[in-house]
């Protein structure tokens, strides 16, 4: 699963690719429960175990991919 998170007065995004055992419906509210609070880091882990930390006040936008299982490359893709 992919998160591209987009940063305030950045022109590029952070793209982070998860493990394929993660949770999306977890991953979503723990985003959630930051950007309500509006304070704190956004920790995620990637597929090779390094930590990726977003202070959350500079937050643009959080896009959630699909499970990479799900993912349709080629003439098949909607």
């Amino acid at each position: 699963m992919d998160v591209r998170i987009g940063i305030i007065q950045s022109p590029k995004e952070l793209e982070v690719e998860l493990k394929d055992d993660a949770d999306r419906d977890k991953v979503v509210a723990d985003i959630e429960k930051l950007l309500k609070s509006g304070e704190g880091v956004l920790w995620l882990t990637d597929r090779k175990g390094r930590r990726i930390g977003v202070p959350v006040a500079k937050v643009a936008y959080i896009e959630v991919g699909a499970p990479t299982a799900e993912r349709r490359v080629g003439f098949g893709a909607p």
